[in-house]
């Protein structure tokens, strides 16, 4: 790695043939402290490890000789069509690692006609982002201190035409990471989350010795159940909670009336030392039933991880770090090439394992002792 990153390429690569291969070309366009933020995980990484490590353990058990030559990767999804059951999940500062940033991950998003998830943080504004997608557009919020700027943070989505409001939730604190820290990184002074630009100032908060800066400080700014259902009566725009990991946590936003719910650890990114995102969905959806909406975000890289989200209860599956490595390499060009990775690698997955269509992907795929 080198703090004077190469610029992004013109064409790919003939090595680079997978998703995992894109962090290691990562590595020469991107500045070694930004490289670190984004690749790293909370505290000791464990989480983070264990998200690739609990989908390698799973194992596929294909059928033989059935017809797959009407097969396709199409769903609909709470009232949208897909062409593949994968989305682009929402990442911040796109402009970390390429000019063009969310503009040049819309773009590719559209071209391979791919749901893109647009970050709170983005370093566009969420109407220049929307203008460049033709696929599925879904807005994230990040709760704000003042909620009537909150509000005017939806009302822009909804103006803008985004579908759904995708409300993260596991995210109220940074977590401790310590591989940024080492890496010394800061954010560059270009980079800014311009959606956010005329936000009202924070209070200024005196704390006793007796207080926390954690309790009493920053967790005062968190959401509870309480501002999801004020959120409720704000909007018309289906709302889908990310950060489930409880199943009771999934039936409570069920029972609230909340449109679907994500099942994501944050990427490792937050609280170290929880199980796997994959680990957790079965039991999740055991506890909502078999339709209620269900998204698996976590370590998507291959074409038979998606396969494994969709056998164990997710409806869809969301990519994160792969799309800001490839933006890096290769800008919008390297974006569509991932994705169109991933939807192929679907494609020869479903086909070798007997199931021409996703309806008919389920657990009796999986090899299970």
């Amino acid at each position: 790695m080198s703090d004077n990153p190469q610029a992004a390429l013109l064409q790919i690569p003939s090595d680079l043939v997978s998703v995992s291969d894109y962090p290691r070309y990562a590595r020469q366009h991107i500045p070694h402290a930004i490289y670190e933020y984004i690749a790293g995980g909370g505290a000791d990484e464990l989480t983070l490890r264990r998200n690739r490590q609990a989908l390698d353990q799973i194992q596929l058990l294909p059928r033989m000789l059935n017809d797959c030559t009407q097969g396709t990767t199409a769903t609909t999804f709470m009232g949208e069509k897909f062409r593949h059951p994968i989305l682009l999940a929402p990442v911040a500062f796109h402009t970390l690692v390429h000019p063009q940033g969310e503009i040049a991950t819309a773009q590719a998003a559209s071209a391979l006609e791919t749901g893109m998830v647009v970050s709170t943080l983005s370093s566009y504004s969420l109407e220049e982002i929307a203008a460049q997608l033709t696929s599925p557009k879904w807005f994230q919020l990040y709760f704000q201190q003042s909620l009537t700027f909150t509000r005017d943070l939806v009302k822009r989505a909804e103006a803008a035409g985004y579908s759904k409001l995708i409300v993260t939730i596991d995210a109220s604190l940074h977590g401790i990471r310590n591989r940024a820290q080492r890496a010394g990184f800061s954010l560059p002074k270009e980079v800014e989350p311009v959606n956010l630009r005329y936000r009202p100032p924070l209070p200024h908060k005196t704390l006793t010795p007796e207080q926390s800066i954690v309790f009493q400080g920053m967790m005062t700014e968190a959401p509870t159940w309480k501002e999801i259902a004020w959120l409720q009566q704000q909007t018309d725009l289906p709302i889908i909670l990310k950060g489930i990991l409880h199943p009771e946590d999934a039936l409570k936003a069920k029972e609230m009336g909340i449109a679907g719910v994500i099942v994501s650890n944050h990427g490792g990114r937050t609280l170290d030392s929880i199980p796997a995102a994959i680990e957790l969905l079965p039991a999740i959806r055991k506890a909502v039933g078999p339709d209620y909406p269900l998204i698996l975000d976590g370590a998507i890289e291959r074409g038979t991880d998606v396969y494994k989200a969709l056998a164990l209860g997710a409806n869809l599956v969301m990519v994160g770090r792969p799309q800001l490595y490839s933006l890096a390499v290769a800008g919008a060009t390297g974006v569509a090439h991932m994705l169109r990775i991933l939807r192929e690698e679907l494609e020869v997955t479903m086909a070798m394992m007997g199931t021409d269509t996703l309806d008919k992907i389920t657990r009796q795929g999986l090899y299970e002792t």
